[in-house]
């Protein structure tokens, strides 16, 4: 990639989180585990609702698509960042720096309208159940998820198009440890409102239109939730959107206090906490989160796992072990 001023940029220097050595080996090992935990989660779960047929419908659909991209979401940053605590080299080119901006901005995207889409499934399940089949039909499931992905992608393709062609001059020194948007902004030396202008309305476009359609989505499930007459029926009702809901109040509050703050407020070392949240926090609680509200999706692992574990084979299905009229087992 080559800017306006027909200079080269030869790489950036990420900061990241400069601490004393001890204290990089311990970060290292906890970004780690989390990362390791974060691709072993979302893998089984893609895996288990791929493997159960009874869990092919467009709730499960849906979070089997939203895994998966969490499986790359905390690739684009994350695999970096470890490197960087080991070896303290913190150089990217600008080639790769702005690699990485790309995916990092197409999968943010795509959870966004991801779920927006998911809370629309929601609130046809809860507030049009009778209708829900035939609104929601699987071919209609697929290309609500072909256009979270393409729209997703589609913005970041024109984000990268106007960032791209601005001219870096002086530092080079990224006060961050991944490629984002506006440090980068930041580091040019070309008149920038254009770029701004247009992050700004694609923002809107990605980050509130879907934080809009999902409060209204939820809205109307509340207000039929509260008309339930029978505490267990509220109860059952609500069950069922819980986890989406936690999913998407820690991932969009993370996300607005990030992008959506006056500049006067914004201050880098700030952001980089936060960013830790929806970028490496969000993809290793998402699966707990789901799993701990889903019994369907419990058993389904369950399932999953116990039919792949060898040692499983050996233990006898005691359930299906009773006792004859004598009280002797058999």
């Amino acid at each position: 990639m080559r800017n306006l001023s027909g200079d080269y940029i030869v790489e950036f220097v990420l900061v990241g989180f400069p601490t004393s050595p001890p204290l990089q080996l311990l970060l290292f090992a906890l970004f780690l585990a989390i990362f390791l935990l974060t691709l072993l989660e979302n893998a089984l779960i893609v895996s288990t609702i791929w493997l159960t047929p009874s869990l092919h419908r467009p709730m499960y659909f849906f979070l089997g698509h939203l895994s998966f991209l969490e499986l790359w979401y905390i690739n684009v940053t994350v695999p970096r960042l470890l490197g960087a605590f080991l070896t303290r080299e913190h150089r990217v080119s600008y080639v790769g720096c702005m690699t990485q901006l790309y995916f990092f901005i197409a999968l943010a995207c795509t959870e966004c309208v991801l779920l927006a889409v998911m809370a629309y499934d929601r609130y046809l399940a809860i507030c049009e159940p009778l209708r829900y089949p035939s609104l929601m039909p699987f071919s209609m499931a697929t290309r609500l998820a072909a256009f979270s992905w393409g729209s997703g992608f589609f913005s970041s393709m024109m984000k990268l198009l106007f960032i791209s062609r601005l001219s870096y001059c002086g530092s080079n020194i990224i006060n961050h440890f991944f490629c984002d948007i506006s440090p980068l902004l930041n580091l040019t030396c070309s008149n920038k409102e254009q770029a701004e202008l247009v992050d700004f309305l694609l923002a809107l476009v990605m980050i509130l239109l879907p934080l809009l359609a999902v409060v209204s989505s939820y809205a109307a499930i509340i207000a039929t939730i509260l008309r339930i007459p029978t505490a267990q029926g509220r109860h059952k009702a609500f069950s069922t959107c819980a986890s989406h809901l936690a999913v998407v109040v820690i991932y969009y509050s993370s996300t607005l206090f990030t992008y959506a703050r006056p500049r006067a407020m914004y201050t880098f070392n700030h952001s980089k906490v936060v960013s830790v949240l929806y970028t490496v926090i969000v993809p290793f609680l998402n699966p707990a989160i789901y799993c701990l509200r889903n019994q369907e999706v419990k058993d389904a692992l369950r399932k999953t796992v116990l039919a792949r574990c060898p040692c499983s084979r050996d233990i006898p299905d005691w359930c299906a072990i009773k006792p004859d009229k004598k009280g002797t087992v058999s």
